[in-house]
């Protein structure tokens, strides 16, 4: 059911308001279990270094506060502006894709980063972000007549695949699937009939055994490993071996914080960046891993709680987008480290060690605020984006 008529409207109030009264309305408990969560991952990566500020904790919290103010500063800019930036956005992140494929640099065999201004960024992670706001543009005026119209609704599944293609090139395959679902949650919310995407699930699970022919050799090694972890515990299964040993040996209350032993002997892979919520159940056990699970379906549920109270399409769709983007970082993650899907390189926001996701997710958080700062205004006039 489209999230435009999946309850009765509401009369739309326009606030054209000054800085201090859309400082007053920005969702500050929502901002707050943000600045919990930059918090959680501090001390996270302070233990991965073995209780050292360096080389991980100190660059990662100077990030976060920085981009915690671009995050405010985009909140106070009225979501129409944002809204006109929509298109631009996207067509900007396909161009960097574009660039990626170029001169993007090479690591494990993908390329997937670039330099700007000095700083690494990986154009995917924008890209979720782009996306969501160039589908939400686009149908923020459709009626259900249109979106039950294949051919209107063509243009925004050329508007997914376009990415989602590029992304799979560089490779990067759970970016791309991540990608992909971002598209079609917000193409279900604008009210795209959910039949279309069951046959498309359906003809991609028939099409598995093709598929799977056309990955590359360390991706089917993944598999192949999450199937089977035991079958090379010194190579390929190491990593996901050595992490359900440190989810296991927290036990109800942990070993202490610093006093991990999978994580103080470095058996833990990739501690600081794929892994580093093995670190939180190992030191602080099942309570600790509960409270910080807790934390982070607060921000999922704050972040649904502006798409529902939004009185415009448009920021329904962006929140519905972003909302999506935090909770498939959150389960990929998670269900990465405790071996129930394949490792596929998908950090957790907010604690996992790197700038681009931080960056993207931050970026996605300050457009969210602004949702919710300017949810009543009115979208009015065809020159509104």
């Amino acid at each position: 059911m489209s999230l435009d008529h999946a309850r009765p409207r509401r009369r739309l109030r326009d606030h054209s308001f000054g800085l201090a009264r859309k400082l007053m309305r920005v969702n500050w408990l929502f901002v707050a279990c943000v600045c919990a969560l930059a918090g959680v991952g501090y001390a996270a990566l302070y233990s991965a270094a073995g209780g050292s500020p360096e080389p991980y904790a100190e660059g990662q919290i100077i990030r976060f506060v920085a981009m915690l103010a671009v995050a405010l500063g985009i909140a106070m800019v009225d979501i129409r502006t944002i809204a006109k930036a929509s298109w631009p956005a996207y067509a900007v992140g396909v161009l960097l894709l574009l660039v990626v494929m170029k001169f993007g640099h090479t690591g494990l065999g993908a390329k997937r980063w670039i330099t700007v201004g000095g700083m690494e960024i990986q154009p995917s992670e924008l890209m979720k972000l782009f996306l969501a706001m160039g589908l939400a543009a686009y149908f923020k005026r459709a009626t259900p007549e249109q979106t039950g119209n294949l051919v209107f609704v063509l243009p925004a599944l050329a508007a997914i695949l376009v990415p989602v293609a590029l992304i799979l090139k560089e490779p990067n395959l759970g970016t791309a699937v991540i990608t992909g679902a971002i598209g079609a949650t917000v193409l279900l919310g604008a009210g795209v009939r959910w039949w279309w995407f069951a046959l498309v699930v359906a003809v991609i699970a028939l099409s598995a055994p093709i598929l799977y022919h056309h990955l590359h050799d360390y991706q089917k090694a993944r598999i192949i490993t999450f199937l089977n972890p035991g079958s090379d515990p010194l190579g390929a299964g190491y990593n996901i071996i050595q992490s359900q040993i440190a989810l296991g040996s927290g036990g109800l209350t942990g070993q202490g914080y610093l006093h991990g032993t999978q994580n103080q002997l470095n058996f833990l892979p990739e501690k600081q960046t794929d892994f580093v919520f093995t670190i939180i159940a190992e030191e602080f056990g099942y309570f600790g891993s509960l409270g910080v699970l807790g934390l982070l379906f607060a921000i999922i549920g704050l972040a649904l709680y502006t798409a529902v109270s939004c009185t415009h399409v448009y920021g329904r769709l962006v929140a519905l987008g972003i909302s999506t983007n935090f909770f498939l970082y959150c389960f990929v993650n998670l269900s990465m480290v405790m071996g129930l899907i394949p490792v596929g390189g998908v950090p957790i926001p907010l604690i996992s060690y790197g700038g681009s996701a931080l960056t993207a997710v931050m970026l996605g958080f300050g457009v969210l605020m602004s949702i919710h700062v300017h949810r009543y205004v009115e979208f009015a006039g065809p020159d509104e984006a």
